[in-house]
């Protein structure tokens, strides 16, 4: 299998490229931000490579960086995404808006990839959504708190004041995150109205 492959830019397609490999032209497929990260044609070039091996065909995919290459490997894990899908949402979402975007559940991030609707964008978060933590730079208190208001698990106070906070106008992702941080000034005892009192001033800053 080809894990990495290193040479010359020979030239561009719409979504791949020709690597040349000492005098070997490598047709690799890339997502549109691995094409536009990358040098001229012309130019040397390193590409960590997912290798795909079917009965008519040997495919390569190529990421600019290991992070997206594992990232590809997971989103082609998830039911009914093949590795057309795989690669417009990494052409969409950077690897750290991703793991973000499903470590905190948010659906509607994922579904603004061209092609991904609702439902799969659903799937997408729902499968992978124990996996992206390790990736993510998100809090994990805020991503614990989107869990259990997923799963209708959060204390009704806190519940109640990210509901508060979103009729206020503010998104459901920036509600969590400032209950997130007001349960940890006011302690998990707190009332609703505490919790939004501190996440206001939260939001404030």
């Amino acid at each position: 299998m080809i894990g990495k492959l290193s040479g010359v830019i020979d030239t561009y397609n719409e979504d791949s490229l020709i690597l040349d490999v000492h005098g070997v032209g490598y047709l690799v497929h890339c997502s549109a931000r691995t094409l536009q990260s990358l040098p001229p044609a012309g130019e040397a070039t390193m590409l960590s490579i997912e290798t795909w091996v079917r009965e008519d065909q040997i495919r390569l995919f190529g990421f600019a960086t290991e992070a997206e290459r594992e990232w590809f490997k997971l989103l082609t894990n998830v039911q009914s995404v093949g590795a057309k899908v795989a690669l417009a949402v990494l052409s969409t979402l950077r690897v750290s808006e991703l793991a973000n975007a499903i470590a905190l559940g948010d659906k509607s991030a994922v579904a603004r990839t061209p092609g991904v609707g609702p439902k799969l964008a659903q799937r997408i978060v729902t499968e992978l959504k124990d996996k992206a933590p390790a990736f993510a730079s998100v809090d994990p208190a805020v991503v614990k708190l989107q869990g259990e208001l997923g799963d209708r698990r959060a204390p009704q106070p806190v519940s109640d004041a990210v509901s508060a906070l979103v009729h206020l106008g503010y998104g459901e992702i920036q509600a969590s995150t400032a209950i997130a941080a007001a349960v940890r000034q006011a302690g998990e005892g707190a009332t609703t109205e505490i919790l939004i009192r501190f996440a206001l001033k939260e939001l404030a800053r």
